[in-house]
């Protein structure tokens, strides 16, 4: 009997699915929460490194550290004598020789060890872009595939008491089947790109948890509790020193104890960005964390936020450090970028186009803005390939475990401007938005789409996820990469489904600051005038979109981009920002700022 190929795709995923579980020690463990409140240690710092380029360190194996033993033997390769890169960053800014550089680093640290009986050790990393071999004392330990999202090794039974050494082989060379693609609008940073920890545990201990509002509720919290280890009939206790709120439960016998409590919370907004000290105790660990409250939904064509409606004024942005050319993974390069979010005026930043660290998250919600996440699915994604669709499942499930306790996080965004013809796009990523919905109901979930018909001065709006979308986002650079048809303000819409709120994800054009010769009316020369013309006339086009509840231009900075080749306008940069690399405000920024402070 024939089967269908849709079937058969859906077997391959689950046979495939059921022998990565199976093999699951060869894998990364999904990482533990709140890194930065455990026990931890710090490898970061100097790393030694061997530079690979042909790929042959694998066949030398020089995770082994072979050392001669007769008088015949040499070789040919060595860690001592080596450069060394600092963890965490990109290894493409340290070396002028990797400027341009896709392909394997082997990273090597030493660090001394005296664990005690009882106690539990796990070697963290944030991430590491794109590909990670780990090695512990010449021993493969594990792997793990994604660039932007943390990942963790149990190293209790393997670590030596005193010396060891962690070796890491590091590929960030575009993946056919990665995510994401092989083409993508942004420079692929490559190496260890954010902290590397070791984190000591008791042998049970709390691995994951919970604590949020409820969908639809200002003082309910529906949440659990999630221990590893020893885990039957523990005391939990959640407490909220503030609101002298004080709850207890037990673990059942998967470890997991359910929690549910109300209170009076002050909401967290970008008004007054509150957030309380939450305590989670059981019988053997204790965990701080900093968690606010808040509330937001979709109620008919609005987004609202703690029970009311709220505009959304957002800005993308890359996780790149203008003014280092580096990649951003500190406080201060988190500060760098979302000072210059809230200087614009917005109330909500766009992290485009995957995870970004941590401390950008935490950072924003510390500042008062809202944060859209996004998974790095971005064009063309090879969905028939039946590795994608586990790929997904798990990327998404790291992205959401270590920031679904972030208030700040109000819209999980699951792909970027694909394409419902490529073949089992449509199934992927209506599974996928399933999945999302299970882990976390308290946050907005969308797919951003650029299929919509722009004619005759008419947008006719569609594609069939955005049946699943919470939002209908938008990508359209009219102006830019299409021609205007007709009077900004007299555009027409259509949408496929009328009754949900509408996001202009991305907008804008290109221009050189200080780019002012030539025709201003002609996109060729660059200008800010004419970039400034794209957005006056887009905020025209806002007037005409039926519910619209946010817009979001393209982008805060100008960014580092290899395809973008006109050597005397972009020179390596995607030009699109409101603000170049060097701090220079463009016409374009002051067109947005003024829009901002009149909504």
């Amino acid at each position: 009997m024939t089967i269908k190929k849709e079937k058969l795709f859906k077997i391959q995923a689950v046979l495939l699915l059921c022998l990565l579980q199976l093999t699951g020690s060869l894998f990364a463990q999904t990482a533990m929460i709140n890194v930065q409140n455990r026990n931890k240690t710090s490898l970061n710092g100097e790393w030694q490194v061997i530079l690979d380029p042909t790929g042959i360190g694998e066949w030398k194996q020089v995770w082994q550290e072979k050392k001669p033993q007769k008088k015949t033997d040499f070789i040919e390769y060595s860690f001592v004598g080596g450069p060394n890169l600092k963890v965490p960053g990109d290894f493409n800014s340290q070396l002028c020789e990797l400027t341009w550089f896709e392909g394997t680093v082997w990273y090597k640290k030493q660090f001394y060890n005296d664990l005690q009986p009882g106690k539990r050790l796990f070697l963290h990393f944030g991430s590491v872009d794109y590909m990670a071999d780990v090695y512990l004392n010449g021993e493969k330990i594990g792997s793990h595939e994604g660039g932007f999202t943390p990942f963790q090794f149990e190293i209790t039974g393997k670590v030596k008491s005193g010396s060891n050494t962690v070796v890491v082989k590091v590929n960030n060379n575009r993946q056919g089947n990665g995510l994401p693609g092989t083409g993508y609008d942004w420079f692929n940073y490559g190496g260890i790109t954010r902290d590397v920890d070791l984190i000591e545990t008791n042998n049970s201990y709390i691995e994951d948890y919970f604590i949020q509002l409820t969908k639809g509720s200002l003082n309910k919290v529906l949440g659990w509790v999630q221990l590893n280890g020893s885990q039957h009939g523990q005391n939990i206790m959640v407490k909220i020193p503030e609101l002298n709120l004080v709850y207890n439960t037990k673990s059942d016998e998967n470890g997991r104890a359910k929690i549910e409590f109300s209170s009076r919370f002050k909401l967290w907004s970008p008004e007054s960005p509150k957030l309380y000290k939450v305590i989670v105790e059981s019988d053997n660990d204790v965990v701080t964390d900093s968690i606010g409250f808040r509330s937001i939904e979709v109620r008919g064509k609005k987004v609202l936020l703690n029970g009311n409606p709220v505009f959304l004024k957002s800005v993308n942005i890359h996780e790149e450090n203008p003014y280092k050319k580096a990649r951003a993974y500190s406080i201060d390069d988190a500060r760098v970028l979302l000072n210059a979010a809230k200087e614009l005026g917005c109330n909500m930043v766009r992290l485009a186009h995957y995870p970004h660290s941590e401390n950008m998250i935490r950072e924003a919600e510390k500042m008062g803005l809202m944060v859209w996440s996004e998974l790095p699915v971005y064009q063309h994604i090879q969905f028939s390939d039946s590795l994608v669709p586990v790929k997904l499942e798990r990327m998404l499930n790291e992205m959401v475990c270590r920031d679904k306790n972030r208030c700040g996080v109000v819209v999980w965004s699951l792909s970027n401007e694909t394409y419902p013809g490529t073949p089992n796009r449509n199934e992927a990523l209506i599974s996928l938005t399933g999945k999302c919905r299970a882990l976390d109901s308290t946050s907005l979930i969308t797919h951003v789409m650029n299929t919509q018909v722009y004619k005759n001065n008419a947008f006719n709006v569609w594609d069939p996820l955005y049946k699943y979308s919470d939002l209908i986002s938008i990508n359209e650079y009219i102006g830019w990469y299409d021609p205007w048809q007709g009077k900004p303000s007299e555009t027409k819409w259509q949408f496929a489904f009328p009754d949900k709120p509408v996001f202009i994800s991305e907008f804008g054009g290109e221009a050189l600051y200080g780019s002012n010769s030539g025709p201003t009316d002609e996109a060729a020369y660059w200008t800010e005038a004419y970039q400034g013309k794209i957005y006056a006339n887009q905020i025209e086009l806002f007037s005409t979109i039926p519910n619209l509840c946010g817009v979001c231009p393209w982008i805060l900075f100008d960014y580092r981009s290899l395809g973008r080749m006109n050597q005397v306008y972009q020179n390596g940069y995607n030009r699109k920002g409101l603000i170049t690399e060097k701090g220079e405000k463009k016409k374009a920024w002051y067109i947005m700022y003024e829009y901002y402070k009149g909504k």
